[in-house]
């Protein structure tokens, strides 16, 4: 079987290139393996979801990828900027890619920005540092970038602090500031989480937009896969700390080969559904501290054999010429006939 690693090899050079990525927490309860051996890449004008329960290693990856993990946290692997390797760089080396040739959206704006400081001094201070701009210069770049974001008054409401915007329009500060140096990529860590269905939609075409506008690449993380659906050209789903498939949105969407995919795809409430009840997946996600053996989807797959505990499956080409990988012992014929037979740990 041909593995993830040995066609990643084979591919042009891409803006982002990670390789082989893992996280590990220094716990009293022993080391915590929070992301296991993760690898992807990213080219120009691309997208890519990343999808999972809450716990999955999701948010972990991408601080490690930024270099902003936990004090008892260390990353190991490669993470490849242009053949740099953004995990050996020193923090000087870091500060002077992070908010400029990569930049984060965190998930909660409201703590994310300084609250004693106003939009204004929080978004010039980007352009002072990495672009050398004077104050006055970098307010002219930073109300611009307001108003690219649909923020009203953009000239005017620069000079507000955090608090005085709503939620949404907060969130647009975020992206806003995240675009003020023309980022090569955009790692956006749901960025539509805890605000309202329209908001989330119109956040949505701005982040499409953008992309267009500037041919950023970005790494979206989210538990909305309506999101996913509307932005991402391919999609990782993560379950306990490591990738279980990884392919094309549309593959995800119409074709799901694994187990833990099929679970998400199958929880998610439909118009055109008359069902009485909504489908879960039962059980809860695993304790990182003690994860059963083999692997980790196990002891809620409605699939699962006997040889499902005897190791984890490794992350494979789902078939020849197709640019699709899962990590599952049974194949995507055995989990239709199980589908069809409607039996439960065949």
């Amino acid at each position: 079987m041909t593995t993830q690693n040995e066609v990643a090899a084979k591919a042009h050079t891409k803006l982002l290139q990670v390789r082989d990525l893992s996280v590990q927490f220094k716990t009293n309860d022993g080391l915590v393996y929070a992301v296991n051996n993760l690898n992807f890449e990213l080219g120009r004008g691309q997208t890519l979801g990343i999808v999972g329960e809450s716990g999955s290693g999701k948010s972990q990856t991408v601080l490690a990828m930024m270099g902003l993990l936990a004090r008892n946290g260390a990353a190991t692997g490669q993470v490849l900027h242009h053949g740099r390797n953004l995990l050996a760089l020193t923090p000087s080396e870091l500060n002077a890619i992070r908010g400029d040739r990569i930049a984060m959206i965190f998930q909660d704006p409201m703590t994310s920005l300084n609250p004693y400081l106003t939009v204004e001094r929080q978004m010039t201070e980007v352009l002072e540092l990495h672009r050398g701009m004077s104050r006055r210069d970098a307010r002219v770049r930073a109300a611009q970038l307001l108003d690219a974001v649909k923020i009203p008054d953009a000239r005017r409401r620069i000079g507000f602090y955090p608090h005085e915007f709503s939620g949404g329009m907060r969130q647009r500060v975020m992206i806003a500031m995240a675009l003020l140096c023309e980022p090569e990529v955009l790692i956006a860590d749901e960025p539509t989480t805890a605000l309202d269905a329209t908001v989330q939609a119109q956040i949505t075409v701005l982040l499409r937009e953008l992309q267009r506008d500037f041919g950023t690449a970005i790494v979206l993380i989210t538990h909305d896969l309506g999101v996913v659906a509307g932005l991402c050209d391919d999609v990782m789903v993560m379950y306990g700390g490591r990738v279980m498939e990884h392919a094309p949105a549309d593959d995800i969407f119409h074709r799901p080969s694994h187990p833990y995919t099929r679970g998400l795809l199958a929880a998610l409430p439909r118009l055109d559904d008359t069902v009485d009840a909504l489908v879960s997946i039962p059980g809860n996600p695993p304790n990182m501290n003690s994860l059963p053996p083999g692997c980790p989807f196990s002891p809620r797959c409605r699939y699962a054999v006997d040889a499902c505990t005897a190791a984890m499956p490794p992350l494979v080409l789902r078939e020849p010429g197709v640019p699709a990988w899962r990590a599952c012992v049974r194949t995507p014929a055995e989990l239709d006939a199980v589908d069809a037979k409607g039996v439960a740990h065949a």
